[in-house]
């Protein structure tokens, strides 16, 4: 896998991510990883739904933790046909532990602990921590890669309102029957 330096920084340390980024528009990569009773997760197990897909180093670290809560609430609001993972390499156990205390509903946290899948695939991996960069995907009903934000520090948020416009955009062509949105390279 390839390596690419200085991507990100961690408190303006720079990182390398290892791994390939997926292509703007085409299919996106399917990826396992493990769900909270350490069964498989899959994305072809969300085909014909939006799917947005948040990165995250930790659920248990003050943005990240702001950050899926955030994400829980604003995706709950544009219903049944929009699905949120939140990837991490935290423990499936550590995950179920922060669901139940953060009182979170309509995100799904995954872990990519067993193979990195997941970090491979979309090329989050920060080597030097073995952990996942801050990121966010959009994922069209068709499988396209819509929306990627690679987010450069890694101890900031990421931009909800592009997010979240992107995901109301692909639902509003699709009750529309409009054309599909051009692909989104987000500007950070």
């Amino acid at each position: 896998m390839p390596d690419r330096p200085g991507q990100i920084t961690l408190k303006g340390n720079p990182m390398t991510l290892t791994g390939r980024e997926p292509k703007l528009g085409r299919k996106a990569p399917d990826f396992t990883v493990a769900a909270n009773d350490l069964s498989e997760v899959k994305l072809s197990q969300f085909a014909g739904k939006v799917v947005i897909v948040s990165t995250v180093p930790s659920l248990d670290t003050p943005t990240c933790n702001i950050e899926t809560r955030r994400f829980d609430k604003e995706v709950s609001q544009l219903g049944p046909d929009v699905v949120l993972l939140t990837v991490s390499m935290d423990l499936p156990f550590a995950q179920k532990r922060w669901c139940h205390e953060a009182d979170v509903h309509t995100v799904i946290t995954t872990s990519d602990y067993r193979s990195g899948d997941f970090g491979r695939k979309y090329g989050v991996r920060i080597k030097e921590l073995n952990l996942l960069a801050r990121a966010v995907f959009v994922i069209a009903r068709n499988g396209k890669l819509m929306y990627q934000q690679l987010v450069p520090e890694v101890s900031s948020e990421p931009n909800y309102d592009q997010v979240l416009d992107v995901a109301r955009a692909l639902l509003a062509r699709d009750k529309a029957e409009k054309p599909q949105p051009e692909p989104v390279q987000a500007q950070t």
